[in-house]
């Protein structure tokens, strides 16, 4: 993987804002999860937004705990969470989704994965995660669509 960061994209027969209702809820990440990672929150149901802090319960292969900040938010059309492990000790990844209204009611999605800030970046770009962050997220848009459609 040469780039920092792997991009995929769906459109969605829905209004932006009844995706990023879903995107932006932390309780609802599991729901959508398309890499089977995500165990649920560690917090009751909210809507996320600047600064929001969010705890998530995880598994791979062994449990573990992560802690995310949202570092960038527009209302309906943009929402990225920075996550931390071990005290801040590793992580540092980005998961953002964008929402682009195409007409006809539907919205182009963009989900990515961003290593440029992550402290095991190097490493992270070498292994196998970079093609599995992006089965997962295909996974998970195509979640977010049946979910959204329900």
């Amino acid at each position: 993987m040469s780039s920092d960061t792997v991009s995929v994209e769906r459109t969605i027969q829905a209004p932006a804002a009844d995706i990023f209702a879903i995107v932006s809820d932390a309780g609802r990440h599991q729901e959508i999860d398309g890499s089977g990672t995500v165990r649920g929150t560690r917090q009751p149901s909210r809507p996320l937004e600047l600064g929001s802090v969010f705890g998530m319960a995880m598994h791979m292969k062994v449990g573990y705990r992560t802690k995310n900040v949202v570092i960038e938010f527009e209302q309906d059309r943009r929402i990225a969470w920075q996550t931390s492990g071990l005290f801040g000790l590793i992580g540092g990844r980005i998961w953002r989704y964008e929402l682009e209204p195409v007409g006809d009611g539907a919205t182009r999605v963009r989900e990515t994965w961003d290593v440029s800030q992550d402290k095991q970046r190097a490493l992270l770009k070498r292994s196998k995660m970079p093609a599995a962050a992006r089965n997962g997220m295909r996974r998970t848009l195509e979640r977010l669509e049946q979910v959204v459609a329900a």
